[in-house]
C-alpha cells in the first residue's frame, strides 16, 4: 500500500501544451507534445497514448498536469521526460487539467 510519504515524492505540476504531433514511430497510437511548465521546469517533452480522445490540433493550448521528476524514458527515437496524467476511461485516455486557468509549473498539492 503506498503511503503519504510516497506521494509526496512525486511532483506534480501545471503545464500548457505548445506542440502536438503524431508519434509515428511509436508501437501504441500516441503523440509527441512538448509542454512548458514555467520558468522553472521549462519546456519538457512527453510521448502521450492520447489518440483516441485528442486530435493534435486541439490540444495545442490545455492545460494538463505532469509528473516532472521521474527518469526520462526512450520511446523508439524520442526521449520522454515528463508523464502527462489522464485517466483511463470508456473513450479512452481523458487528460486531467485544471479547472480554471493558473500558472505554469503550479505544483499539484
Amino acid at each position: 500500500m503506498a503511503t503519504i510519504d510516497d506521494f509526496t515524492k512525486l511532483d506534480i505540476r501545471v503545464g500548457t501544451i505548445l506542440e502536438a504531433k503524431v508519434f509515428e514511430k511509436a508501437k501504441r497510437p500516441a503523440y509527441q507534445l512538448k509542454v512548458d511548465f514555467g520558468s522553472e521546469i521549462g519546456i519538457k517533452k512527453s510521448s502521450a497514448q492520447i489518440t483516441e480522445v485528442y486530435k493534435p490540433e486541439d490540444l495545442i493550448g490545455k492545460q494538463v498536469l505532469g509528473v516532472v521528476n521521474f527518469p526520462p524514458r526512450q520511446i523508439a527515437d524520442f526521449i520522454s521526460e515528463v508523464l502527462i496524467l489522464g485517466t483511463y476511461s470508456n473513450q479512452g485516455v481523458v487528460l486531467i487539467t485544471p479547472d480554471e486557468k493558473v500558472n505554469n509549473g503550479d505544483k499539484l498539492g
